[in-house]
């Protein structure tokens, strides 16, 4: 690859990105760069809007980094003539969404340099084909007219990356590997070691050739594996383009193992709800409505169950649904939305993929996954019905550690955190599922529980299982396991917590911005909206009003959680202050549906991810526990809800 258009450098400088999309390239290089972006997200890479409208990169090209920092107008990177764009650490945090690659390839990029890049956009920057390092010396060389070898960079990835780059990507080597032409390019002899609960998954469920009993008898970071996976599921904003790569594949061939797949109508079924502003229905829902009904034909012709409103499995976010209905002790997980890691509550391996991951896993019952480090993060102390799991996650991914990404030593290096202690045992399996929700926004792979008795009080009730059942599924970690870290965390040593605008990382204690004016509180999605969660605002909702001009919006995270709350009489208590209640499904965390920030508001969200524009407008956004939105919504602005309990005793 020579050097024929620009380079792009996302730059904190807004200044300089506008000289840029001018057309005044900046002088920077590897030694001295200017002050590059962390974490440019894939809801910046290609908004949530434009993922509506399809997943093709002359669809999405014209979209790429619309709206970035404010700056960047549809088709300005396009019609720029940029070939290569620069980023800073952590670039391509949050969504799972494949598209954010695809609209990089639509709007001419053909190289991506980082310091370091998120574990799922790397990968699908593996699969689908688009050339990527960290080697800022790469910029350097284009400049002064070197030519770069893409295969040679592809081949300082791991061996499985590297064939999957010589293949043409994943899905050939999918066709290659059912054709038996490939195998394990992994140790299978490897010698017995101590496993922590991700390695013990992981091993139990490598695949070690074809017709050949999945198992290994132990596995160590780094390696790259493919294991035998579980339940597979997408939604709307994926599902066309999962079943579109699989078509383009393997023709008509049936998935394999369809019982274990299910597709969810979950991020489009509240867009007409009428509190949703007019311009975001205009915006978005008949592409919407065409990609759900692209994504149920799909599902009609290869036999995958479909849960939504009027479908015959109940309706909710998908998260939620995997909880209550399919995740189990010991199995892998994954769907095409980076907050999969929710399921790892149940001592269960899961994980966020991109579209053509799921296509390789829907044929080949198969994923690819680079063997994590660990972090056991033991829980003690008391919380004093107080600290929350959100509280505490929030705390943990702001620390410097997870949020400069410590333990990372190289480029294609993935981590989980492993949770225990008996500090778990004050929560509920609804309350604990935020903390392995937001692994993900703190650049972690996933979070697993370890076996705990709110864990084995979920089976037993939800599930119909005996201890006997569980104890067999359960997987604890050897006493000699390895960890990069193992953090002790005293509940009694953790503020209540807020993340501040902008990246969920962004940590403060609530304390510090007690005060800010708040004008919408949203109560909702995959992290904010269990049974538990409306249960806590609602103690602090009784017997207070609403503040004057503050928007409150609920939104239950299942149909079961919806009936539930119901029949406790908590969505009556919403609506009797003048919430706005709707059915469940996700809604405004990802701009589709009521609780949308109006001109300038400042939102108190529930929600896992505040990034600028996520929530389909701009406006800041605090992410804070249901209490604690709870009491801001009765206070019209950041309130710790003690208070509003010490004023009602004075």
């Amino acid at each position: 690859m020579k050097l024929r258009g620009r380079i792009l450098w996302l730059t904190e400088d807004t200044e300089q990105l506008r000289a840029q999309l001018a057309g005044k390239d900046l002088a920077g290089d590897a030694k001295d760069p200017p002050a590059l972006e962390f974490a440019v997200n894939t809801d910046a890479m290609i908004n949530g809007a434009a993922c509506t409208l399809g997943y093709t990169g002359d669809i999405l090209g014209p979209y790429f980094l619309e709206n970035f920092k404010e700056v960047v107008a549809k088709d300005s990177v396009k019609n720029g003539g940029f070939q290569v764009v620069v980023g800073g650490d952590a670039y391509g945090s949050g969504s799972s969404r494949e598209v954010a690659v695809v609209a990089h390839q639509g709007a001419g990029i053909e190289l991506v340099v980082a310091r370091s890049f998120q574990r799922i956009f790397q990968e699908n920057m593996v699969y689908s084909g688009l050339p990527f390092t960290t080697d800022l010396t790469v910029v350097d060389r284009l400049k002064a007219g070197d030519e770069v070898d893409i295969a040679a960079l592809a081949q300082e990835l791991p061996e499985f990356f590297r064939n999957v780059v010589s293949d043409g990507g994943l899905l050939k080597y999918g066709s290659k590997l059912l054709a038996g032409e490939v195998g394990p390019t992994y140790r299978l002899d490897a010698p017995v070691r101590p496993l922590n609960c991700v390695e013990k998954i992981i091993a139990a469920r490598a695949w070690t050739g074809a017709d050949k009993p999945f198992g290994l008898e132990a596995v160590k970071p780094g390696e790259q594996v493919l294991c035998e996976v579980g339940f597979r599921g997408f939604h709307e904003y994926t599902g066309g383009m999962v079943m579109a790569l699989y078509e383009q594949e393997w023709g008509t061939t049936p998935v394999k193992n369809p019982e274990l797949a299910a597709a969810f109508e979950d991020h489009f079924v509240l867009i007409d709800e009428d509190t949703v502003p007019l311009r975001v229905k205009s915006q978005r829902l008949d592409s919407a409505r065409q990609l759900r009904d692209e994504m149920i034909a799909a599902c009609e012709k290869n036999s995958i169950r479909v849960h939504g409103p009027g479908q015959k499995y109940q309706a909710g976010v998908c998260h939620r649904i995997v909880v209550e209905d399919y995740a189990l002790p010991g199995t892998i997980i994954v769907l095409t939305d980076s907050h999969t890691p929710t399921a790892g509550v149940l001592n269960t391996f899961a994980f966020g993929v991109g579209s053509t991951a799921m296509a390789f896993a829907l044929r080949t019952g198969l994923i690819p996954v680079t063997v994590p480090k660990t972090i056991r993060i033991w829980v003690m102390g008391d919380a004093r019905g107080v600290v929350t799991p959100k509280d505490l996650i929030l705390h943990l991914i702001g620390d410097p550690y997870f949020r400069e990404e410590h333990w990372r030593d190289a480029p294609t290096d993935t981590c989980v955190i492993q949770i225990g202690g008996p500090g778990l045992d004050q929560w509920n399996v609804d309350e604990l599922s935020v903390l392995t929700n937001m692994t993900v926004e703190g650049g972690l792979m996933t979070g697993i529980i370890e076996p705990c008795r709110p864990v084995r009080e979920f089976l037993q009730q939800k599930r119909g299982l005996g201890d006997e059942a569980i104890d067999d599924m359960f997987v604890s970690p050897d006493p000699d396991a390895k960890y990069v870290r193992t953090l002790r965390i005293n509940l009694a040593n953790i503020p209540l917590t807020v993340a501040t605008p902008g990246d969920s990382r962004n940590r403060q204690a609530l304390a510090e911005v007690v005060g800010t004016p708040i004008h919408n509180v949203v109560i909702a999605s995959c992290t904010g909206g269990s049974l538990a969660d409306l249960r806590a605002a609602a103690a602090v909702l009784r017997g207070q009003t609403i503040a004057p001009g503050v928007r409150v919006t609920v939104t239950p995270s299942s149909a079961e959680v919806s009936a539930d709350a119901e029949r406790e009489g908590l969505l009556t208590l919403f609506r009797e202050l003048g919430a706005v209640v709707t059915p469940p499904g996700c809604g405004s965390c990802i701009g589709n549906g009521p609780g949308i920030p109006l001109e300038g508001e400042t939102t108190a969200s529930t929600t896992n991810r505040n990034f600028d524009r996520r929530m389909g407008a701009p406006g800041p956004v605090y992410l804070v526990s249901p209490a604690v939105a709870a009491a801001s919504a009765v206070t019209g602005k950041l309130t710790d809800p003690r208070s509003l309990t010490a004023e009602a005793q004075t």
